[in-house]
This record gives C-alpha cells, sequence and structure tokens, in this order.
C-alpha cells in the first residue's frame, strides 16, 4: 500500500507468467510504429480495418446477442444461464485508429466467467476511415438502448486504453445531458491525455514495450480530428472539477511499464480533489493493458477488485 490511500501498489514483483508472456511480447513487431511518418502511412493508406472475429466456441459457451447501435454493430456476451445482474458496456482500446483485438474476446469472456455480468462490447468505427463522432454516437446510443431494458443502477462503463478514454467521456456526456447514468466506472489503462504533455512519461517510455509517446502524438492527432488534442473535449485529464464532481465511483487498474500510468496518478487525484470516491490500483512491471493476459495472477487480482467493486452498494 503507498503512502497516498487513493493509490494502491498491488503487486510489487511482477509474476513469472507475467515476466515470461511480457518477454515474448517484447520480440514481436510492435503494435504502434514509433516513427510519426510511418504511422501516418500505415493508417492513411491500409485496407478497411475488420474486427477480430469472435471466437466459435463462443456461442455454444455463451447466450450471444447481436444489435446495432446508431447503425453499427454491438456483441453481448451473456452467462449461460443468462442476462447477469450487472450489465458492462465496454469499448476495447488500439488508439482509435485500430479494430478489435483477437486478444479483447478472451478479455471479456473471463470477466463474464468471473463476475457473471453480461458484457455488450461495441464495434465501433475506427479513425481516419472514420470521425471521433461517428463512435460517440454508436457509444451514446449503445448506453440509451441498455439503459432502456436494464437498471442504469447496474450497468458499469469500462474500457481499456482508447477504450477506457470513451468510457470516460461516455460518462462526462451523460452527466452533461442528465437523464438515466451508469452507476460505476472502471478503466483499465485508460489513455486520458491525447497530447501525452507530461515530461514524467519519458522517463517510462523505456520499459513500454507496447507505446511511444511519438506514436500517441500521432494517434491523437488522428483521432482529434481538427480538435485541439489538448482539449477537455479529446483529453478527460483536462476535465473541470466541477464536470468531474458528477462522475460515479471510479477505479483504475494501470501498470508500472504503461505510459499511461502518469495520467492515471494525476487523474485519480483530480477525481478524489472533486469529491469522487477513484482508487488507483498499480501493478509492478505489468505492461499496457496487462489484464489482457487473462491467465496471470495480476488479471485474476484484477477481476477480483472489480467483483468487489461492483459489490459495492
Amino acid at each position: 500500500m503507498l503512502t497516498d490511500t487513493s493509490i494502491e501498489l498491488r503487486s510489487p514483483k511482477a509474476s513469472l507468467a507475467m515476466r515470461a508472456i511480457t518477454w515474448l511480447m517484447s520480440k514481436r513487431m510492435p503494435i504502434f510504429p514509433s516513427e510519426p511518418e510511418s504511422i501516418r502511412q500505415m493508417y492513411y493508406d491500409r485496407a478497411t480495418p475488420v474486427d477480430a472475429p469472435m471466437p466459435d466456441k463462443f456461442e455454444t459457451k455463451y447466450r450471444v446477442e447481436r444489435w446495432e447501435a446508431a447503425g453499427e454493430p454491438v456483441v453481448t456476451l451473456h452467462p449461460k444461464s443468462g442476462p447477469g445482474a450487472w450489465h458492462m458496456l465496454y469499448f476495447h482500446g488500439g488508439g482509435f485508429v485500430l479494430p478489435m483485438f483477437k486478444e479483447h474476446w478472451p478479455l471479456a469472456a473471463a470477466m463474464v466467467d468471473r463476475l457473471g455480468c453480461s458484457i455488450s462490447l461495441p464495434l465501433y468505427p475506427v479513425v481516419p476511415e472514420n470521425t471521433y463522432s461517428a463512435a460517440d454516437a454508436q457509444a451514446d446510443a449503445a448506453f440509451a438502448a441498455l439503459a432502456a431494458r436494464h437498471d442504469p443502477a447496474k450497468i458499469v462503463l469500462n474500457g481499456d486504453s482508447a477504450g477506457g478514454h470513451m468510457a470516460l467521456s461516455l460518462a462526462l456526456r451523460l452527466t452533461r445531458a442528465g437523464g438515466p447514468q451508469p452507476s460505476k466506472l472502471a478503466l483499465f489503462a485508460p489513455w486520458l491525455d491525447q497530447t501525452a504533455a507530461n515530461p514524467a512519461i519519458r522517463a517510462v517510455e523505456p520499459d513500454d514495450i507496447m507505446l511511444s509517446v511519438d506514436g500517441l502524438h500521432v494517434c491523437g492527432e488522428i483521432y482529434a480530428g481538427g480538435r485541439d488534442p489538448s482539449s477537455a473535449e479529446c483529453s478527460p485529464l483536462f476535465t473541470s472539477k466541477d464536470e468531474l464532481a458528477l462522475l460515479p465511483p471510479t477505479r483504475i487498474w494501470t501498470g508500472r511499464h504503461d505510459l499511461f500510468i502518469v495520467d492515471s496518478r494525476t487523474f485519480t487525484g483530480k477525481l478524489r480533489e472533486a469529491g469522487v470516491d477513484a482508487k488507483l490500483y498499480e501493478y509492478e512491471a505489468a505492461p499496457h493493458v496487462f489484464m489482457a493476459i487473462t491467465p496471470t495472477r495480476e488479471a485474476k487480482d484484477v477481476f477480483a477488485l472489480l467483483g468487489e467493486f461492483l459489490a459495492q452498494p
């Protein structure tokens, strides 16, 4: 436990499985190129991106529901026994530029299995082929549809990386609009500042095997679509205290070998200052979105803590 009770070090040393899998990951081609021009060329000249298909075995393991929100596909996984007491609206990561990864499916499945909840996964349109507003429209429509048939007091918004940004941004839009609100907000390594402006992030960069500051700058620029990337609209880290105060109880999970750990700490402090029930859980030597490595001790701890969070009144 760290001195600041809003931040807890859950794993002071990486597990053997985490170390081994992280080493293997470090030997692969990076998901995001580090050279800005390579990134621009990669995303502006590519073929139409396609979401990783849901594993066939899910059809028999879960109750699968396919539907649309704002004309875009959504997949819901229910436990085999039927809809869970809690419904999670989960946004996948990928820097806003990449579609659903194959790793996101087992992550969603692990949460259904361990929490007994239902999970809806919007397969949202990515940039630059689409604008940010298309993904926002789907997120708004998906929540509205869920809230119309499920008690909002039992809806939790969640997402990883850029998806964490989407979950948080949706929560903020809902507070401005009034009406039904989710009762909890859970964020896995959220991308909070499109500009990665805090100089402390550079000190973490050598340990991050997935992200680079320069790469974030370009992806943030593409996502912003002409808006100011440092605005609160693009970078929720800079949301006003008054707006933050309206957010529901929030939990954040981030590894210490993740560039986003720096902004996660800052944001947790801002939430607490605004009076929000907020806490950050950190994991030593864990990479970006480490909870997707579901067999590890660290991932299992995340799911246990998330279960405790949902059980709280």
